[in-house]
């Protein structure tokens, strides 16, 4: 009698523990039922705080499609002067990118901080600004002041 509730426990122990944790693998999202608990593997990125005046390199994923109709992933860096940080250590934070593209043309993007698509962020250079937003030097030509203790070298 010991031995058939020895297992029945164990059988109901498995039962148990496979409906406490559902595990999605498109998403890679762990939920445990009982307690309503949401972790996510990869989804915290640690990244360096982004000020503007800052020179960023920024890694960021995109899905392309060829041809024939394949998808896939590659990484796509954005180098430029972060112009604004908006939402500090919220859910929604943005900061603003800008750079001089082939041409002379000028390019911004506005990448959210906890994005997945955001893989990571790079200080090549710190300049020296007076300002939380720079929006002036989409209008002017003027060049900004760098700090030469805080100039983070080129690794190649």
């Amino acid at each position: 009698m010991n031995e058939e509730n020895k297992k029945i426990d164990s059988q109901t122990k498995k039962t148990e523990e496979s409906l406490k944790v559902e595990v999605k693998k498109e998403t890679g999202e762990e939920k445990i039922v009982d307690k309503q608990v949401t972790k996510k593997e990869s989804q915290k990125i640690v990244l360096p705080d982004i000020r503007p005046g800052m020179v960023v390199r920024v890694h960021q994923k995109i899905k392309d499609i060829d041809n024939k109709g394949n998808a896939r992933e590659r990484i796509q860096i954005f180098e430029g002067t972060v112009l604004v940080c908006r939402g500090g250590k919220t859910a929604g934070a943005t900061f603003t990118v800008r750079k001089k593209t082939v041409g002379g043309i000028w390019a911004e993007k506005i990448f959210p901080i906890y994005s997945p698509n955001v893989v990571k962020v790079e200080i090549v250079k710190i300049y020296k600004v007076r300002r939380a937003k720079l929006n002036y030097l989409r209008d002017s030509k003027k060049k900004l002041k760098q700090i030469k203790s805080q100039v983070i070298s080129k690794r190649k």
